[in-house]
């Protein structure tokens, strides 16, 4: 069995997911994980597919095809003619959820993220907005990060370069345990 993962982009209109899943059905494929949004007029996602070894090749000219509705991307995980990708055995470490909050601003997922490489953090979900704030005069940025610290991290020690960030970019921030399931 053979994992592909699979990129898309396109126009966002009713039946682009169908158009996907049609052609991974038609090639014996088995929808595993996904992560599919519309922004800004545009749909766009990342899908994990197992099939079989002997059908991956079709299924990945297949959405090659999809061109004229949704550009994709295909990448094999695994073993193809000699060629080797890892993948990670599976996550270790803990699970972290933070949610930030305030005054919209250039710059502040570029100061955040570099807090979290700098103590090895890995961002395994990131969703973001920008609403308006009548009584502030002006928009707030609002962020919900889903995150992996290695082991061995002290979280104390994370939680205070977070909290001194976030005041000294005038934003709230909440950092704890994520206590959501994860899906896996």
């Amino acid at each position: 069995m053979a994992t592909l993962v699979i990129t898309v982009i396109g126009d966002d209109r009713p039946g682009l997911v169908n158009v996907l899943a049609d052609v991974v059905a038609e090639h014996g494929g088995s929808w595993e994980r996904s992560q599919l949004a519309e922004l800004a007029g545009k749909f766009a996602g990342i899908v994990t597919v197992d099939v079989p070894d002997s059908r991956s090749q079709a299924l990945a000219e297949a959405l090659g095809g999809l061109g004229g509705v949704l550009e994709t991307t295909v990448h094999l995980v695994g073993e193809d003619e000699g060629v080797v990708a890892t993948a990670p055995s599976g996550p270790e470490g803990d699970l972290l959820h933070l949610d930030l909050v305030g005054n919209d601003r250039p710059g502040i997922v570029k100061e955040i993220t570099g807090i979290l490489a700098g103590h090895q953090v890995s961002v395994e979900d990131l969703q973001t907005k920008v609403v308006p704030a009548p009584q502030a005069g002006g928009d707030l940025f609002a962020a919900k990060v889903r995150l992996r610290a290695p082991a061995e991290i002290d979280l104390s020690v994370l939680r205070q370069a977070l909290e001194e960030l976030a005041a000294e970019l005038l934003v709230d921030i909440s950092f704890d345990a994520d206590d959501q399931p994860e899906w896996e």
